[in-house]
């Protein structure tokens, strides 16, 4: 009974939702929330300065979050490159005093917070001449009124990076009166014009007074009290560009401080000033609201302005433009004709004439001008996700739960949609699928929850992505072996639906090759198996069959496959030669040079061989009939099975007890090209030495398997956010509402993409040689222009 109504649970599922109903409800929500928010950004400004300086929450304890923009954190070089030649001044009172010494901080975390705190104190950095001074004015009044003013006339050099703020001192000294209030706003409303001038050449801060708290504040600080606190904000804001409303040079009002010391006023040590961490989070605020527009750091999305198209990007947009126009074209007149023909009956016989059919050439233009026309649309929709200020974005944040729940949560899943096997053979293609399914979704959410900051999490999802690639050896090495097909065909098919996505977003997305790196190292493993295979002697299993010695001499070339990887592993400057030749360095260079991917190599330099050699055993002994594959039968004698299975057991959990101790990332990943293959192994005994557990997989994780690659390349742009830095926000202020929506149409485009690439496979690659060779030419033509106009756009940025 349990059987049959989970059997119906599924039917019923699946009839009711089909992937192409999902893809329709996908795309309203698209059209729906692109509406919204270019709506929201048209009526509320999208100035995302403006939300960096006064709105967010905290991400536990110590993470603050912008609303709907994310944050960079400045390094000291970072700092200081964005600050070279540049003078900056804190004037106001002790609370400013502490923002000064966390800002410089940024710039050189060895200074001491010395000096006399009632005086003012100089700061500078001779390496990159940036000059930095707090001066002591406790209180709004003539005093500050008159160095402001000085700023304003010609003779003396005005700062880049005013940071201003008083009003404690002045409730304290007068005994929070209400006159005291009154010549506040009289001095403010005498300063505002000055500021405001000198905000139309400087960046000019106004700091909210910060909230106290009043049962720690000594019995001489009695008086200032948040209630009092508030009006005095409250006459800044309304006084501070009162005569410049509609001006683009403003007194920027950084009010966020004011929401930070309410969640951590309660860990001040007197009840006034802030915790240093909570200062810290104030200045690094600051170097983002300044500097972002600058350095345009890519996990930096607050106040950075929309990037200008390239010339690339502009030609895509017409090709992309030119596509849906002429689908939109031809679906019309065939339309047209269909209707004449279908109006025109013999009206002797009485019969319906059949419409014409098609030609071949005119169908296949069709369906590559459809496939055009749906990735123009979806590259529309990468393109507002992560390269226009559209969607929000935010900082990623983890936690234990963040990441273990829905692994247990996708874990179910999977087991609800369990079914037989078509074919119980080792690795077969149903249980290969469902490997690549769940890996992908545990890769998924490991970087949706920022995993990577946990160790023992980030070493196992390093076996993930060593897994993916151990499957890349056995499947090539497997198809090669027992095919013996090295055509021109089989490399091009392969090659075209690893590269096509990722070509695609280099250009739309400006993004280098080697950014989508799995790609580029699953594209030279597949030529490094081909070569390895094809070169002459070609062995192949039909061949080995007839003599013995064929096994040795594959042997042998492994041997000296293995010798390259070890040679060129430990030989740095030999691996950057091969790759830094002109095309190939356009291809793999990342920021400037290719130790990235050579740091990616290198840290799976040794599973892609392990994959091949595991298959050539396997092969080897299913073709001396040494394993048994029937359903429900172990895959060796109960003896042995039983003594692999417990072996296997122990490996895993060895593993997981080794990854879970690690302490340090760097000698870590030093060991783990060696040892990684010990849990893929121990996987994939236990997987397939029990003939039950062989005969049985999950379709849900199959069905995500069979579009793993685009899943991956996908999730840096429409999922996550800031090339995977942050997370993409739809809906802001439901997290959990957001991550659903967001993933439900992340996985509609994913698959979609993945049909697009099939359909468009079969134009691009066809198996009549001749056309083939066209077809190359075509595309070596389209590279060669793609490299022209590359270099000009290098050319035109220097």
């Amino acid at each position: 009974m349990a059987a049959l109504a989970y059997t119906l649970g599924k039917r019923e599922i699946n009839y009711y939702f089909s992937v192409r109903s999902a893809k329709v409800l996908a795309l309203g929500a698209v059209l729906l929330l692109t509406a919204c928010h270019a709506a929201s950004r048209r009526y509320r400004g999208g100035d995302t300065c403006e939300y960096l300086l006064s709105s967010g929450r905290f991400l536990g304890e110590k993470v603050w979050q912008p609303h709907s923009c994310m944050m960079h954190k400045y390094k000291n070089s970072e700092a200081k490159n964005c600050l070279i030649d540049k003078h900056v001044v804190f004037i106001g009172d002790s609370r400013i005093r502490q923002l000064f010494y966390s800002f410089i901080k940024l710039i050189n975390p060895q200074v001491k917070e010395e000096g006399n705190k009632h005086g003012n104190i100089p700061f500078e950095d001779k390496s990159a001449s940036i000059k930095v001074d707090f001066l002591w004015y406790p209180e709004v009044n003539g005093s500050m009124r008159q160095r402001i003013k000085s700023w304003t006339e010609g003779s003396v050099a005005k700062p880049h990076i005013i940071v201003a703020g008083a009003a404690t001192w002045s409730i304290k000294i007068h005994n929070g009166s209400k006159e005291a209030l009154t010549q506040y706003k009289i001095n403010i409303t005498s300063i505002a014009p000055l500021l405001e001038k000198l905000a139309k050449s400087s960046d000019v801060y106004w700091v909210l007074q910060d909230p106290v708290y009043e049962d720690m504040l000594s019995e001489s600080r009695k008086m200032i009290t948040n209630e009092k606190i508030d009006a005095y904000n409250e006459a800044a804001v309304r006084i501070l560009n009162s005569s410049s409303r509609n001006s683009k040079a403003k007194v920027k009002v950084f009010s966020v401080s004011k929401l930070i010391a309410q969640e951590t006023i309660m860990k001040s040590a007197d009840g006034l000033h802030l915790p240093e961490s909570s200062r810290d989070t104030n200045a690094m605020i600051l170097m983002n609201v300044y500097c972002n527009k600058i350095m345009k750091p890519i996990d930096g999305s607050c106040c950075q302005p929309q990037p200008p198209l390239t010339l690339i990007q502009k030609l895509a947009f017409c090709f992309f433009t030119l596509s849906i126009i002429g689908y939109i074209i031809i679906n019309l007149i065939h339309r047209n004709n269909f209707r004449k023909n279908k109006s025109c009956s013999d009206l002797e016989s009485g019969e319906e004439k059949k419409p014409a059919i098609s030609t071949p050439n005119v169908s296949t233009l069709e369906m590559l001008l459809h496939s055009f026309c749906k990735l123009g649309l979806i590259m529309t929709y990468f393109y507002l996700c992560d390269r226009a200020n559209l969607f929000m974005k935010e900082n990623k944040f983890y936690t234990h739960s963040s990441f273990f729940i829905p692994i247990v949560y996708i874990l179910v899943l999977g087991v609800f949609y369990t079914e037989n096997t078509k074919e119980t053979k080792v690795l077969n293609r149903e249980q290969t699928d469902e490997w690549k399914g769940w890996m992908q979704l545990v890769i998924l959410i490991y970087h949706i929850s920022g995993a990577s900051t946990f160790l023992p999490v980030y070493m196992h999802i390093r076996v993930l992505v060593a897994a993916y690639l151990f499957q890349t050896g056995y499947g090539h090495f497997s198809y090669f072996w027992i095919k013996g097909d090295f055509g021109v065909y089989r490399l091009c098919q392969v090659l075209f639906r690893l590269n096509f996505l990722v070509v695609v977003l280099c250009i739309v997305m400006d993004r280098p090759y080697q950014f989508y790196y799995f790609v580029p190292l699953v594209t030279v493993w597949f030529m490094i198996i081909y070569a390895t295979l094809a070169i002459w002697p070609q062995i192949v299993q039909k061949k080995a069959n007839g003599n013995c010695l064929w096994h040795f001499g594959l042997l042998l070339k492994l041997i000296c496959l293995l010798t390259c990887i070890y040679f060129l592993s430990y030989s740095q400057g030999a691996f950057e030669k091969i790759f830094s030749f002109w095309p190939l360095s356009k291809c793999f260079e990342l920021n400037g040079n290719v130790y990235e991917w050579w740091f990616r190599w290198k840290l799976d330099r040794y599973v892609v061989f392990h994959g091949m050699l595991f298959a050539f055993i396997y092969l080897a002994l299913q073709k001396h009939q040494m394993i048994s594959e029937g359903k429900g039968d172990p895959l060796f004698s109960n003896r042995v099975s039983n003594v692999l299975l417990f072996i296997s057991i122990v490996s895993f959990l060895t593993y997981s007890i080794w990854a879970s101790s690690c302490k340090n990332k760097t000698e870590c990943n030093e060991l783990h090209p060696s040892v990684s293959v010990v849990q893929i192994l121990a996987f994939i005994l236990i997987r397939n030495i029990p003939g039950y557990v062989r005969s049985v997989y999950s379709s849900f994780f199959a069905w995500f398997g069979r579009i793993s690659l685009e899943l991956f390349i996908c999730q840096y742009h429409i999922w996550l956010a800031a090339d995977t830095k942050g997370i993409l926000v739809l809906i802001p202020g439901y997290p959990m509402f957001n991550v659903l929506v967001s993933t439900f149409i992340f996985v509609c485009v994913a698959h979609e993409i993945s049909q697009i690439t099939n359909d468009l496979a079969q134009i691009v690659v066809p198996k009549d040689n001749s056309t083939l060779l066209k077809r190359l030419l075509c595309i070596a033509g389209f590279f060669s222009g793609l490299l022209f106009f590359a270099a000009m756009q290098d050319q035109s940025r220097h």
